[in-house]
């Protein structure tokens, strides 16, 4: 099939300027029809073909199972977001010491991928809420981080989607997301930039008041010693 210049160039600038028209993850109405192992499968098959239109020797000893592991991998592990199915159960739990200030969980580890080009997205991301009755496990903060990082991401929606969820676990409009990201589809290719990162940020209920929402960008930059 043959693509019209003009779209092309449409859709490669699109790409380059990092933009999402959507806060939910397009994804298909049949995107759950075919299994895990289905999927792997023909996800191998494509990728055969993509080495194979590259030139590459998939009889050479090193190439040979790499169709198979990237399959594996996008399916179980750096796409496995993608699944409702392995969304974190969030368990909260009543607040009986009655803890009213801010809760801020820093620097947890975001792996994602760029979904313009299917490059890692690096990074950190730092999330707080304020109770309004129930408290949250801090280790279920760091999974719903990497529920949502684990799928074709754009850091922007990444950032309203972490909010969301915590919003919804938690009852509370109170919660603030900010991400600081490395884009390799920005550091290895097109602009090369290697030193630039990207900070988003989403920030809920009284995190919009300049006063807590200074308070929490103060936590950020606290120095953390052990």
């Amino acid at each position: 099939m043959k693509i019209d210049p003009a779209l092309e160039t449409s859709r490669d600038s699109y790409g380059d300027d990092h933009f999402s028209a959507s806060e939910e993850t397009p994804m298909r109405e049949d995107a759950f029809m075919l299994s895990d192992s289905e999927k792997i499968e023909r996800i191998s098959r494509n990728v055969r073909d993509i080495m194979l239109t590259l030139g590459l020797d998939l009889d050479d000893d090193s190439l040979n199972g790499t169709p198979d592991r990237v399959a594996k991998m996008y399916v179980k592990e750096v796409f496995g977001g993608l699944h409702p199915d392995r969304r974190p159960k969030s368990s909260t739990f009543h607040n009986k010491y009655k803890y009213g200030e801010m809760l801020v969980e820093k620097n947890i580890t975001v792996y994602s991928t760029c979904e313009h080009h299917l490059l890692p997205i690096v990074g950190k991301a730092h999330i707080a809420y304020i109770s309004n009755g129930s408290v949250v496990g801090l280790s279920k903060m760091n999974r719903i981080v990497d529920y949502y990082a684990k799928r074709p991401q754009v850091q922007e929606r990444m950032s309203i989607q972490i909010v969301r969820e915590l919003q919804k676990v938690l009852g509370t409009e109170d919660v603030a997301c900010v991400i600081d990201a490395k884009h390799l589809c920005v550091n290895s290719r097109g602009i090369r930039d290697v030193d630039s990162s990207t900070v988003t940020a989403e920030y809920g209920g009284r995190f919009k008041e300049e006063g807590v929402r200074r308070e929490f960008l103060d936590y950020i930059n606290l120095e953390t010693e052990f």
